[in-house]
């Protein structure tokens, strides 16, 4: 991924968590701790943004249990998950591939994935490589359940899951409604054409490859390293 299509997303990302309170971010997850930066800058700081893994974004003192109580408690707003799989109905699968029990190849597992698919009121699902292998029509194993009104970010699209299945609602600049769908493997219910994804202002742009990169970069250095090339 260039560092234009990750802007892209990074403000995207942001977007979605207008007026949020608590955005939480867990492992491997360098772009939404990025948008939830940029959105806790536009809030003026009356967004908490809870990075695991920082020690300067992370109000946690144990980790991942007191992010499950804070879920259980309705203290945490939006949390984001990716997969092996994410299909049509906007499923997540983060097990492995091939049908249960006998997995052909394993992942890290589900963690907390269905417990805090069931208590957080915004779910958002991202995609770093957007392809017909991660993008199906049915996942392998669900680890989280799809809801309506789920987002999905990826490299080259926005999508959202509407009376049961994923629609697309915006293609990234470069990107058209015909390359979107051949790189996904389910078909989608979408008009002839399809808007842009906002493209962000230099003042936003500056803000992500300045200061949020180096936020970010103390956990995932060759994020920054990526915005400042």
């Amino acid at each position: 991924m260039n560092r234009c299509t990750a802007i892209t997303m990074i403000a995207t990302i942001a977007r979605l968590l207008e007026g949020l309170r608590h955005v939480a971010i867990g492992a491997s997850s360098p772009i939404p701790a990025a948008g939830a930066l940029l959105a806790r800058e536009r809030s003026a700081g009356r967004m908490v943004v809870s990075i695991l893994g920082s020690e300067r974004q992370n109000p946690f003192t144990d980790g991942g249990r007191e992010l499950f109580d804070c879920a259980a408690q309705g203290r945490i707003d939006a949390f984001f998950l990716s997969g092996v799989q994410i299909d049509a109905r906007a499923n997540v699968n983060l097990l492995g591939l091939g049908a249960p029990p006998r997995l052909q190849k394993r992942f890290l597992g589900n963690f907390g994935a269905p417990y805090l698919a069931s208590l957080v009121p915004h779910l958002i699902l991202f995609r770093t490589d957007h392809g017909p292998r991660s993008l199906v029509e049915k996942v392998d194993f669900i680890s989280a359940p799809g809801a309506d009104g789920r987002w999905l970010v990826t490299d080259k699209a926005l999508l959202r899951r509407r009376a049961g299945r994923l629609q697309l609602e915006s293609v990234h600049a470069g990107e058209t409604l015909a390359s979107v769908q051949s790189a996904t493997g389910f078909p989608l219910d979408a008009a002839d054409t399809a808007p842009t994804t906002p493209t962000p202002d230099e003042a936003t742009i500056a803000l992500i490859r300045g200061p949020i990169s180096v936020s970010v970069g103390e956990i995932y250095p060759a994020f920054e390293t990526l915005m400042r090339e």
